[in-house]
Parts: C-alpha cells; structure tokens; sequence
C-alpha cells in the first residue's frame, strides 16, 4: 500500500492526527495506520492497549464522531488501523475544518470553506437566499427579456410576465427571498451586496441550462 487519498501511515500517534480524521470524514473517508513508516512498513507501537482506549475517546470528545479503531499484528510487531466513514455533515477540530485532497490534508479557509459548507448542506453558493433586496432593483431583466426572445428559449407569454412571475419561472426564488444567483445576473451594481460581483457574474446563456 502506498499513501493516497484514503490511505496515511503514522510511525505514533500525535493529538494533532485528529485534524488527519477530520479531513477523512470531511472527504471521502479512509483508513489512518499508526505504526508504520511512510512506506507502509510496520515499525511497531507501545502501548496499545492505552491508545485503544484513548484515541476512540478523543475522537468522540474533539470531533464528535465515533469510529473504528482495530489493533492488528504483523510479523510479531503491532499497529493500529483507524477506519473513518465520510460524513454527511460537516466534522469540525475545534472549530478548523480540514479535508483530504490526495495524499495531503488541507484547511479549509474563505471560500473553499463556504463552499465545502453548502454543498453538505446540498446547496450551492449561487442558490442562497438573499433577504432585503427588493426585485425592483433587478434593472437588467429587461434586458434579459431580449436577449431571451432573440435565442427563442423561453416562451414569448413567459416572457410578458411580471418581473415576479418572471423570477420565479427562472426558479430563482428561495424561502421568500431571491437568490445570490438573480442578484448576480439583473442587479445593476451586484457588487453592492456581493464582494467581487462583477467578476463573479456569469451570462444569461449559461442560465438556460437550468430552465424548464
């Protein structure tokens, strides 16, 4: 075996091998060695009867989660095999969120952290919510209307719509409010409300791959 995504060898077992399951349990799951060398070789460990105990127990009380932990013997020398699942929510380490990209194990910061939220909570950064935005400042969706009659996606009484009705046929409604996504599309200044606004706002061709 070598080290890849759902593989990592531990000659002993460090606290700090907790942020390792987190990233385990935040990604895809795998399995976490202590007592062999970064080429897989079992070196042996001592006292294992005491990290049996301990390492369940700290993974219980600092990230919440109960897994596997298996005492093997190989060549008369023994090792321990931590069994992680993936996790459908997110698994914290004192409030730092890490997470397994090939062979190594990466904080979560910024917007790869929101991302890696949203997505457990099976959204996507475009379809929050967005409260206190009237639909009256969405000056562009006129301007959508003929770029939309011009390609002949949307039917023309669709079109003649209120600009409500209009929204909600672009399914562009969440909870009452509308979403980043029709903030970023017909608000005239997005960046007003959404940091970097402008570069983040894609063409309205790319949404007729969500209609109808």
């Amino acid at each position: 075996m070598k080290e890849n995504q759902t593989i990592e060898f531990k000659e002993s077992w460090k606290d700090e091998y907790l942020k390792w399951i987190c990233g385990f349990a935040n990604a895809y799951g795998g399995k976490l060695y202590i007592g062999k060398d970064d080429s897989g070789k079992t070196v042996g460990l001592k006292n294992t009867a005491k990290l049996l105990e301990d390492i369940p127990n700290k993974i219980r009380d600092v990230l919440g989660i109960i897994i596997d932990v298996n005492l093997h013997l190989e060549k008369g020398l023994e090792f321990i095999e931590i069994f992680v699942e993936p996790y459908p929510y997110p698994v914290s380490y004192k409030g730092q969120y890490h997470y397994r990209s090939g062979s190594t194990k990466q904080e979560l910061k910024g917007a790869a952290l929101d991302n890696f939220l949203l997505q457990k909570q099976g959204r996507t950064w475009d379809s929050i919510p967005f409260p206190n935005v009237d639909i009256k400042e969405l000056e562009n969706l006129d301007l959508f209307r003929k770029y939309a009659a011009n390609i002949k996606r949307i039917d023309q009484q669709s079109l003649e719509q209120d600009d409500k009705s209009l929204i909600k046929k672009l399914r562009l409604f969440s909870d009452g409010y509308l979403k980043r996504a029709a903030i970023l599309l017909f608000h005239g200044s997005p960046e007003k409300y959404i940091g970097g606004g402008l570069a983040k706002t894609p063409q309205f061709k790319f949404l007729f791959m969500k209609i109808n």
